[in-house]
């Protein structure tokens, strides 16, 4: 606790992935004062094409009111 997972347009390069999970994981230990080990961080890449009917019409919209920060979109 907590795993993170980031869903996303393919395209950032490995380097950048590997520093997103490692800010989101500071951010996490930080905020939640847990461990770096308690701590998980997935990426997952969705294709632009797929993305309104893999992600925001089953994740996004269904859970708006759950949503910390919503897309402008």
């Amino acid at each position: 606790m907590p795993h993170v997972v980031v869903k996303m347009y393919p395209g950032t390069s490995e380097e950048q992935k590997n520093e997103l999970a490692k800010q989101i994981t500071d951010a996490v230990m930080s905020i939640t004062q847990k461990p770096e080990a308690a701590v998980s961080v997935a990426i997952k890449e969705v294709p632009e094409s797929e993305w309104m009917n893999q992600v925001y019409e089953t994740e996004i919209r269904p859970n708006l009111e759950k949503l910390y920060k919503k897309p402008g979109y």
